[in-house]
């Protein structure tokens, strides 16, 4: 039974990946061509190339939000070690003005 949905959900997730190209060549074959003279049609392989590539370049190797997900984490896990007079005295210094925090 279990075997069933991911077979159900791999091949969702193939469609939408399918979906998303052939959306991203349709954008650029409209927008690109006419706005830039010299930029030329790209077909669906293309496409799907240009996807992989700004996830590599944008969105990194990890899952979503890349790894920032884990800072902010870690940040909130240093709020709540704090005692509420370091928190308080954290906040306060986080209001100032960027070139009076050195002061």
């Amino acid at each position: 039974m279990t075997y069933t949905w991911i077979r159900w959900f791999k091949g969702l997730a193939l469609v939408a990946i399918a979906l998303v190209a052939a959306v991203v060549m349709w954008l650029w074959n409209w927008v690109m061509p006419a706005l830039f003279q010299g930029v030329q049609v790209i077909d669906y392989w293309h496409a799907l190339g240009l996807l992989v590539l700004c996830r590599l370049l944008f969105g990194g190797l990890r899952g979503h939000g890349g790894w920032q997900g884990y800072r902010h984490w870690q940040k909130w896990q240093g709020l709540q070690e704090m005692t509420p007079e370091e928190r308080e005295q954290f906040f306060q210094l986080r209001r100032r003005p960027f070139g009076q925090r050195d002061r």
